[in-house]
């Protein structure tokens, strides 16, 4: 397995990671930074094995943005 792009945020009540580049939903949270990589790791790794290559977004991302909109 290669490296994955992970998003974690961090909220009032824990933090919330989720991976770039996969399809499907998939999300790890907990108490703490570590707790929510930690848990993210295993549901993309159960995602893999689930999916296999269909797992994957077809093109490779070349990068990635944060932005911020009013609405």
């Amino acid at each position: 397995m290669g490296q994955i792009k992970i998003i974690v945020e961090k909220h009032i009540d824990g933090y919330v990671a989720y991976p770039i580049g996969l399809k499907g939903i998939v999300v790890g949270e907990g108490n703490t930074y570590e707790e929510a990589l930690a848990d993210v790791k295993s549901a993309i790794q159960f995602h893999i094995e689930t999916f296999g290559k269909d797992a994957f977004i077809e093109e490779d991302i070349i990068e990635t943005f944060i932005a911020e909109v009013v609405v």
